[in-house]
C-alpha cells in the first residue's frame, strides 16, 4: 500500500504541475481534460494517494491495537492491486476518455470494498475492550468508499449534486476525521515514548468534538451555506489547538520525527482557523465573496495531511524494514520543504499578487521534497528487511 502511495505522491503532482504549466505558462496549449480539473485534483489526492497509505498504515494497526492476527495476503493483495490498477486506468482515461474513468473508478471502489471488508474482520474478531479509534476509523473510511460512489455517480449521469457530494465527503466526512482520530491515537503514546514522559495525556471530548464539528462543517458546505460554517469551525480549531498544546507541541521539537507529527497535527487548528475567519467575513457582510479563497483549504490539506503522511509514513517505513530508527539532514529538509508548500499555496489566495507563480512554486517544491523520499524509500516495499528479520 505505501508503495502505491509513494507513487501517487509524485505521479498526482506532475500531472498538476502539467495542468498549471498549460494553464498559466502556455495558455494556447490548454488541454480539454474530460473532467473538472479540480476534481481530478480531488480523485487523484484525497481519493488515490491518501488512501494508500491510510490502509497500509491501518492493516498493520489495526490488529495491533486489538491484540487481533495480522491480516492475510489474500485479502490485502487484491486490494492493493485493485486501487493500483484504479490510479492506472485513470491516468489513461485523462487522454484517452471517460469509459476508462468510469473503470477506473469501480475498480477503486472494489479495491476499497476489499480492505474495508479486510479491517472489519479484524473489528469484529477481536475482543478488546476498546474499539473507540477503530470504529471510528473504519466509519470515516466507510463516508470516504460512499463518497467515492458518488463520483461514480457523477460520471454516470452528470448530475451536479453527486460531484459536490464527492468532494465535501472526502475532506470532512473521511480524510479529516481519519488524520485526527490516527492522531489521537498515536500522538499521545509516541510523545510519551520518545520523551519518555508518562503523563501525556489524551482526553476524548477534544477528539469527539472534532469529528462531530467536522461533520457538520461538511453539511453546511454541502447545503452551501458558507457564511454559518464559523459555528462549527471555531469548536473544531480551539480543540485542534487546545489538543497540540497538551501533547507538549514546543517540547516536541527536539525530537525531528516526533516534531513532524505535531506540527502536522497543529496545522489542522490553524487551517480550521483561517475557515472560521473567512465563514464569520461572510457572515457579516451579507454572504459575499471569499476573502482568502482556497487558502484555508490548502492549509488543511497540505499542511496538515501532508505533514503527518510524510511523517507517519517515514516512522512506518523504517519500523517495518528495518532500517535505523534516524532521521538525517535530508530527510529534515524534506519536512522543512513541505512547510514550505504549504506557505507558499496559502499565501497565494492571501496575498494581492498574481498567484500563479506561488501555484507553480508550490508544486515544484512538493515534487522537490518527495521525489528524493521516494527514491530513498521505495525499494524498501519489496526488499527483505535490512534487519534480517521475518518481513
Amino acid at each position: 500500500m505505501f508503495f502505491g502511495g509513494a507513487v501517487q505522491s509524485v505521479a498526482a503532482m506532475l500531472w498538476w504541475l502539467f495542468e498549471l504549466s498549460t494553464r498559466y505558462l502556455f495558455p494556447g496549449h490548454i488541454v480539454a481534460w474530460p473532467l473538472f480539473p479540480a476534481a481530478i485534483h480531488a480523485w487523484l489526492l484525497l481519493y488515490s494517494m491518501l488512501p494508500f497509505f491510510i490502509f497500509g498504515f491501518l492493516m498493520t494497526t489495526f490488529p495491533r491495537w486489538m491484540n487481533g492476527t495480522e491480516i492475510p495476503v489474500q485479502r490485502y493483495l487484491p486490494a492493493f492491486l485493485l486501487m493500483l490498477l484504479g490510479a492506472g486506468l485513470f491516468y489513461a482515461g485523462l487522454f484517452l476518455g471517460r469509459t476508462l474513468i468510469v473503470m477506473a473508478s469501480v475498480s477503486a471502489l472494489a479495491g476499497w470494498a476489499t480492505a474495508l471488508y479486510a479491517l472489519l474482520r479484524v473489528l469484529l474478531d477481536t475482543r478488546h475492550p476498546d474499539k473507540r479509534h477503530p470504529a471510528v476509523l473504519f466509519s470515516a473510511l466507510c463516508l470516504g468508499w460512499i463518497g467515492l460512489g458518488s463520483f461514480l455517480l457523477w460520471l454516470l449521469t452528470d448530475e451536479h449534486r453527486y460531484l459536490q457530494f464527492f468532494l465535501r465527503a472526502g475532506l470532512w466526512w473521511f480524510v479529516l476525521p481519519v488524520f485526527a482520530s490516527v492522531a489521537h491515537r498515536m500522538i499521545p503514546f509516541f510523545t510519551g515514548s520518545a520523551l519518555s514522559r508518562q503523563d501525556v495525556p489524551r482526553p476524548y471530548w477534544p477528539w469527539a468534538t472534532i469529528l462531530v464539528a467536522s461533520a457538520a462543517h461538511g453539511l453546511l458546505e454541502l447545503f452551501n451555506v458558507p457564511a454559518w460554517l464559523w459555528l462549527c469551525d471555531i469548536p473544531l480549531a480551539a480543540c485542534a489547538l487546545y489538543l497540540s498544546y497538551l501533547w507538549g507541541l514546543r517540547s516536541s521539537l527536539r525530537v525531528p520525527l516526533l516534531a513532524v507529527l505535531h506540527v502536522g497535527f497543529a496545522w489542522m487548528g490553524v487551517a480550521v482557523l483561517l475557515f472560521a475567519a473567512q465563514s464569520l467575513w461572510l457572515w457579516a457582510h451579507g454572504g459575499t465573496g471569499f476573502i482568502w479563497g482556497l487558502a484555508p483549504l490548502h492549509a488543511l490539506t497540505i499542511g496538515c495531511f501532508a505533514t503527518l503522511m510524510i511523517g507517519m509514513g517515514t516512522r512506518v517505513t523504517l519500523g517495518h524494514s528495518g532500517l535505523p530508527f534516524i532521521i538525517d539532514t535530508p530527510v529534515k529538509l524534506m519536512f522543512i520543504g513541505i512547510q514550505l508548500v504549504a506557505v507558499l499555496r496559502v499565501l497565494a489566495d492571501m496575498l494581492p499578487l498574481d498567484p500563479a507563480g506561488f501555484y507553480l512554486a508550490a508544486v515544484l517544491l512538493w515534487l522537490l521534497c518527495f521525489l528524493p523520499w521516494v527514491w530513498r524509500y521505495l525499494p524498501a516495499y519489496w526488499r527483505p528487511r535490512a534487519d534480517g528479520q521475518p518481513g
